[in-house]
């Protein structure tokens, strides 16, 4: 475990010999045009608990950044969207609260049926397209650079 960082904050990626996290997550946008995002748990060791965030998570191996999207949030929503479904948002670069680099993309999901979805980390928040901006202090620093650029961006 890399010295200092919380046990959970501490599964990074060893590359080149630097400590840094690569991950993707997504606005996920149900059939019937709300969005769904992460109230995330309020527990010790993750990053931003109790705070909202969207689903998504590390990138394992070698897989694409859409490849990780997919099966991160098919594991924590139950749903699977194929990789080609995701449409790009937004790079992300930054260092996480433990100072570890992070870099990661933003993806958009539409047509998830809201109907069946087991959410397996966290719980699901539905929400109004009209809501987001009244939720942006309580969403995790990632999500919220990801909201912006998402409430800002013509093609959604």
């Amino acid at each position: 475990m890399a010295r200092g960082l919380q046990p959970g904050l501490a599964k990074g990626i060893q590359r080149m010999g630097e400590l840094h996290r690569d991950f993707a997550s997504a606005v996920l946008i149900s059939v019937c045009g709300r969005l769904l995002l992460q109230q995330r748990d309020d527990v010790p060791g993750i990053l931003y608990p109790g705070m909202i965030g969207m689903f998504g998570g590390q990138r394992e191996g070698d897989e694409t950044f859409r490849e990780c999207v997919s099966r991160e949030v098919h594991e924590e929503i139950g749903f699977l969207l194929p990789p080609d479904r995701f449409e790009a948002l937004a790079p992300y670069a930054a260092v996480d609260p433990a100072g570890v680099p992070v870099n990661g993309q933003f993806f958009v999901g539409r047509g998830i049926p809201i109907e069946g979805l087991r959410i397996t980390e966290g719980a699901l928040l539905v929400v109004e397209r009209a809501e987001l901006a009244s939720l942006l202090q309580r969403l995790a620093p990632p999500a919220r650079m990801a909201a912006r650029i998402f409430m800002a961006d013509k093609r959604f």
